[in-house]
């Protein structure tokens, strides 16, 4: 009869709790061996880092494969986790971090696919901003931006980022962060303009 009373208050009462925890009361739960608490962690953080590794990556397989790997590093650092920074500050950073190195270690591989699109001027037809197609079609577009362009423009543009914080998370300075922006804004009017043809 003891041990069964010993066992519940870890698995029922902690999954009635985790929905009106803290991020901050959920990691000393998840530390303490609380599966349930990251669960919760997982539910809250998930989505807003699923798009930021989709946006990122340029891809959605890409995406998920990302988001696993985030989590799963997350679940292994948990323990080197000092609360300097909010808990989703820091699971956002570990995030964005894992899908910047992706980017890097992917572009490493593609120089020479970057090289050709620098070369390439063909732009395909596009359709109106608010259909599906055109939301593909700027997919497209930012998957073929050079990454230091389509990283600050996702940061900036999609995340909302000011240039200082895009500056200060991707190690450039806050000039760069404007030009990279700039540049991706122009090649993305180009490859999502009209076709005269």
């Amino acid at each position: 009869m003891t041990a069964s009373k010993q066992r519940q208050p870890l698995s029922f009462p902690s999954k009635e709790l985790t929905a009106n925890s803290t991020d901050a009361e959920l990691v000393a739960r998840c530390l303490a061996g609380d599966v349930h608490a990251f669960e919760a962690l997982y539910g809250r953080h998930a989505p807003r880092i699923y798009s930021l590794a989709c946006r990122i990556a340029g891809s959605t397989d890409d995406g998920e494969d990302l988001l696993q790997e985030i989590f799963l590093q997350a679940y292994q650092k948990l323990g080197s986790f000092k609360g300097g920074a909010a808990p989703g500050t820091w699971l956002y950073r570990l995030a964005l971090n894992h899908c910047l190195d992706f980017v890097r270690s992917r572009q490493a591989k593609m120089t020479k696919v970057t090289e050709t699109l620098d070369a390439d001027t063909s732009v395909e037809p596009t359709a109106s901003r608010e259909t599906p197609v055109a939301r593909l079609d700027l997919e497209r577009a930012l998957k073929r931006l050079p990454a230091g362009s389509r990283e600050a423009f996702v940061l900036h543009d999609v995340e909302g980022f000011d240039h200082k914080e895009v500056a200060r998370m991707l190690g450039i300075a806050e000039g760069t962060s404007k030009s990279q922006v700039f540049k991706a804004r122009a090649k993305l009017r180009t490859l999502l303009a009209p076709s005269k043809t």
